[in-house]
C-alpha cells in the first residue's frame, strides 16, 4: 500500500470520526440524568416526561414527594400525574397501575425494586420478587408501558387503582380521594376516573379521566371499590399498555390515548428524546466541557422545562384553541430565572405561558402565583405574575395582550380578594393604607418587599403603554419597602435592616408568638437580623431572614446602597452576609444575592461567590440540587451561572460573570446565535480581565436582551488576577 493510500485512509477515518463526534454531540439528551435531585430534598420527578407534558408517568412510594422513594422502600405502582421539584404536601399521584403474578384478590401489590434505569424519555425497573420488568415512555398526554412478565408466570395480572393519591407522612395525609371508578369497556379497553382534593396549593376538587388500551386481551378478575384487578388471558411474555389521561372526560382521555396507539414503544421513545434533543440544542456548552459539566447543565435545562403542564384543550372554561397551563409551582420561584431561561430558549412557549396567565385572569378573576388541579393555589409572596408580565414586555415578546395584562396587574394591586392566600395580594388593605404589612400578617416583611417589586413591574408596563401617571404612581409605591427599613438596628457593625412594625407604626423589639399545639406563647426577640423570627413558613420572613430580605430589592438597589451608607459600606455588608453564611442558595430569596457585588463595581467578588456555590452546592449525583428544585428554579439558576449569565427579572438586563465552561451558545430559532467565549479559562485564570462584544470593547458587567437576541459573540478574556473590568453596569 502506498503512502498516498495510507494518508487517504487516515484522512477518511479522521473525517468519519469527526462526523461521528459531531453527531453524538447533537444527541444531547444522553447527558440528561433524571436521578439528579432525587435526594437532598430536590423532589424531582424521575419518570419520562415530554416538555411541559400533561402526563408524567413515574413510580410511586406512598409518603414520598413527588412519588419517588429510594430502593429501600416498596413501590406501590406507577401513576400518571406528578409535579416536579415541589416541597410541602404532595399533589396528584393519580391512576395507579401495577403488574403482578400472584394475589388476584389483593388490594395492594406493592413490591421492592432491584434495579432502576432513568434516562430522558425512558424509565425501567424490575420488581424484586416477581421479576416483572416495567418500562415506560411517554408523549404529551399519553404514556406507553412495556411490561415483561417472567416466563414461568401462571398469572399475568394488572392492578388499576382509581383510589390512590399521594399523601404526606406527617402532615395529616394532604390529599384525599373523593371517589373513583374503573370499568372494563372491552377486552382491550379500560376506562375510568378519579377525583381528589387537598395536597399542596389549591384545595379545589379535581378529576382525572383515563383510558388504558392494552395490546393483549384481558378480563376482570376482581372488582373492588375504586380498584380492579385484571388478568391477561393470552399473549406472550411482553405486553404493552397505552395510557391516556384527560382533565375533561373519558372521551378526551380515549382521544389522547389514541395519539400513541399504533406506535411502537421504541418509536415513541425516539420521538420523545428527539423533542428534548431539539430543545437542548438551543442552549449548548462547549463539547470540551467535562462529562460532569454536561450532565449538570443539560439535566438542569431538562428540569427547567418539565413544568408548568400544557393543558391546552383540557380546561372546561377555556376554548380548545386558547392557551392554558396548569401546575405553576410557583411563579414566586420561577419568575427569577426559570421563565427568563424559557424566554431565551423557547420564546414562543413563553408567549403561550404568559397568555395562559391572562386567560386564567379572564376566567377566574385573578392571575395565579401557584396553581394546580385547575385552581389557584398558595401565594408564596406577592402577585408575582406581574413580574412575569413585565419581563415579557421589556424583552419585546409579541403576541401578548399587554393591555389586558395591565388590567390584571392593577387588579392585583387594588382589589383585595376574599381568598387572598391563593390569589391577589395578602394584606393589601394594610399595604395600601399604612404602606407596609404590619406584624401579625403572615410573612409581613417578605410580602411587603415582594409587593414593592410587583409595583415596580406595574410601573414598567404602564410606562411602556403610555400610561405615565399610572407608571409614576406605582414607581413611587415601589419604594414602600423603606417603611420597614429600620436604620438603628445593628448586627456585626452593619446598620439598617427590614424589621417589623405594628399597625400604629411602632417598631417592635419583641413579640409573643404562638408556637406550640397547646397555645402557649413563646417570645421571640427581634434584635437579631440573622434569625428568621419564628421559622420560614408563617413568620415575618419567608424562606429567608432579615439579612437576605433586606437585599431583595433589585428595582431599588441604588436607593438601598445609599441607605446602607454607600458602595463601600454596602460591600462590607455583603462581605459580612456571605462570611456569616447567610446566603441560602437552596431558597429563592438568595438567588440574586450572589451577583450583588456587581452593583458596587466588583464582579470579581460575585464570581468568587458563584464559583464557590457551584462547587459546594451542585453536582451530577442524586444529591446534586440543594433543596426543592421548585419547577426547575434551582436548575435554571445552575444553567445560567454555568454559562456566566444571570437575568435581573422584570428588566432587559443580564449580569455577566466568570463562567464555569469555556464557551456556550444560544441558538434560538427566532434569532441569530449568541456565543460566549471565556478565552484562557482555567482554574487559575478565573477572573474576567476584559471583554468584547462583536469585536468592540464591552467594559460594562451586563448585557441587554436585545444584544443577546441580535446575535454575536461575547469574548471574555480570563486571567489569574483581579482586574478593573466591569466597574459599571449598563
Amino acid at each position: 500500500m502506498s503512502i498516498k493510500h495510507i494518508i487517504q485512509i487516515l484522512t477518511a477515518g479522521a473525517l468519519m470520526l469527526g462526523t461521528l463526534c459531531a453527531c453524538s454531540e447533537k444527541q444531547l439528551s444522553r447527558y440528561i440524568d433524571p436521578s439528579i435531585g432525587t435526594l437532598r430534598g430536590g423532589h424531582v420527578v424521575v419518570g419520562p416526561c415530554a416538555p411541559y407534558g400533561m402526563i408524567k408517568p413515574s413510580p410511586d412510594v406512598q409518603g414520598c414527594n413527588p412519588g419517588w422513594g429510594d430502593m429501600s422502600k416498596p413501590v406501590e405502582g406507577f401513576c400518571q400525574t406528578h409535579v416536579s421539584g415541589t416541597g410541602g404536601s404532595p399533589k396528584y399521584g393519580n391512576v395507579l397501575i401495577m403488574p403482578f403474578i400472584t394475589g388476584i384478590t389483593e388490594e395492594n401489590h406493592a413490591a421492592m425494586r432491584t434495579e432502576e434505569i432513568m434516562k430522558a424519555g425512558y424509565y425501567s425497573t424490575t420488581l424484586e420478587e416477581s421479576r416483572i420488568k416495567v418500562e415506560i415512555t411517554s408523549g404529551e398526554k399519553a404514556a406507553i408501558y412495556r411490561i415483561t412478565y417472567p416466563e414461568n408466570a401462571v398469572t399475568k395480572g394488572l392492578e388499576v387503582d382509581a383510589g390512590f393519591v399521594l399523601k404526606h407522612r406527617r402532615r395529616g395525609g394532604g390529599q384525599q380521594c373523593l371517589g373513583g371508578e374503573v370499568t372494563l369497556v372491552s377486552p382491550t379497553e379500560i376506562c375510568g376516573s378519579t377525583s381528589a382534593k387537598g395536597g399542596w396549593g389549591s384545595q379545589a376538587p379535581y378529576t382525572v379521566y383515563f383510558c388504558i388500551i392494552p395490546d393483549t386481551a384481558l378480563s376482570e378478575a376482581e372488582a373492588m371499590e375504586r380498584q380492579s384487578n385484571f388478568v391477561f388471558e393470552e399473549g406472550g411474555q411482553q405486553i404493552h399498555l397505552c395510557v391516556g389521561i384527560s382533565f375533561l372526560s373519558i372521551e378526551k382521555a380515549r382521544e389522547n390515548a389514541h395519539t400513541l396507539d399504533g406506535k411502537s414503544f421504541a418509536q415513541v421513545q425516539k420521538e420523545l428524546t428527539g423533542q428534548w434533543d431539539e430543545l437542548l440544542s438551543r442552549f449548548t456548552i462547549s463539547p470540551k466541557s467535562s462529562l460532569k459539566q454536561k450532565r449538570m447543565f443539560y439535566t438542569a435545562l431538562y428540569h427547567s422545562m418539565i413544568m408548568p403542564s400544557d393543558r391546552k384543550g383540557e380546561w372546561a372554561k377555556a376554548s380548545a384553541d386558547e392557551d392554558y397551563y396548569d401546575d405553576y409551582f410557583t411563579l414566586w420561584d420561577t419568575y427569577r430565572c426559570t421563565l427568563p431561561l424559557i424566554t431565551l430558549i423557547d420564546p414562543d412557549r413563553e408567549v403561550s405561558l404568559v397568555n395562559s396567565l391572562i386567560n386564567i385572569y379572564r376566567y377566574d378573576g385573578f392571575m395565579p402565583d401557584g396553581r394546580n388541579g385547575n385552581g389557584n393555589g398558595s401565594t408564596q409572596g406577592s402577585s408575582n405574575a406581574d413580574i412575569v408580565i413585565a419581563d415579557a414586555f421589556v424583552k419585546g415578546l409579541e403576541g401578548i395582550d399587554y393591555r389586558t395584562a395591565l388590567d390584571a396587574m392593577i387588579k392585583d394591586a387594588t382589589v383585595p380578594s376574599a381568598k387572598e392566600k391563593t390569589e391577589g395580594r395578602v394584606g393589601l388593605r394594610w399595604y395600601n393604607t399604612i404602606g407596609y404589612l404590619p406584624w401579625g400578617v403572615s410573612r409581613a416583611g417578605s410580602r411587603t418587599v415582594d409587593h414593592t417589586l410587583c409595583d415596580y413591574a406595574i410601573s414598567v408596563v404602564a410606562e411602556g403603554l403610555g400610561e405615565s401617571e399610572l407608571a409614576a404612581q406605582y414607581r413611587e409605591s415601589s419604594h414602600k419597602w423603606l417603611n420597614l427599613f429600620r436604620k438603628d438596628i445593628e448586627e456585626d457593625g452593619i446598620r439598617g435592616f427590614i424589621m417589623p412594625r405594628d399597625t400604629l407604626g411602632n417598631w417592635l423589639d419583641s413579640a409573643s408568638v404562638d408556637r406550640d399545639s397547646d397555645g402557649r406563647p413563646d417570645t421571640t426577640f427581634f434584635f437579631r437580623p440573622n434569625t428568621s423570627f419564628g421559622g420560614h413558613w408563617n413568620s415575618f420572613f419567608y424562606e429567608a431572614n432579615s439579612y437576605e430580605t433586606t437585599l431583595a430589592v433589585p428595582h431599588d438597589m441604588d436607593i438601598l446602597i445609599s441607605e446602607c451608607g454607600g458602595k463601600e459600606a454596602f460591600r462590607e455588608r455583603l462581605d459580612n452576609f456571605f462570611g456569616n453564611n447567610c446566603c441560602d442558595t437552596g431558597n429563592e430569596p438568595s438567588f440574586l444575592s450572589s451577583c450583588l457585588y456587581h452593583w458596587v463595581g466588583r464582579p470579581d467578588l460575585s464570581s468568587d461567590i458563584i464559583s464557590r456555590i457551584l462547587e459546594k452546592d451542585f453536582g451530577d449525583g442524586p444529591d446534586g440540587i440543594p433543596g426543592n428544585d421548585d419547577s426547575g428554579a434551582m436548575s435554571s439558576w445552575l444553567a445560567f451561572h454555568m454559562a456566566g449569565l444571570y437575568p435581573i427579572a422584570g428588566t432587559d438586563r443580564y449580569i455577566i460573570h466568570s463562567p464555569a465552561v469555556e464557551s456556550s451558545r444560544l441558538n434560538n430559532p427566532g434569532s441569530k446565535p449568541f456565543i460566549i467565549k471565556a478565552k484562557g479559562l482555567s482554574p487559575e485564570n478565573k477572573y474576567i480581565v476584559s471583554a468584547s462584544l462583536n469585536g468592540k470593547p464591552h467594559p460594562v458587567s451586563t448585557l441587554t436582551h436585545k444584544e443577546i437576541v441580535s446575535g454575536g459573540t461575547l469574548v471574555l478574556s480570563m486571567g489569574p488576577e483581579r482586574a478593573d473590568w466591569g466597574k459599571e453596569m449598563q
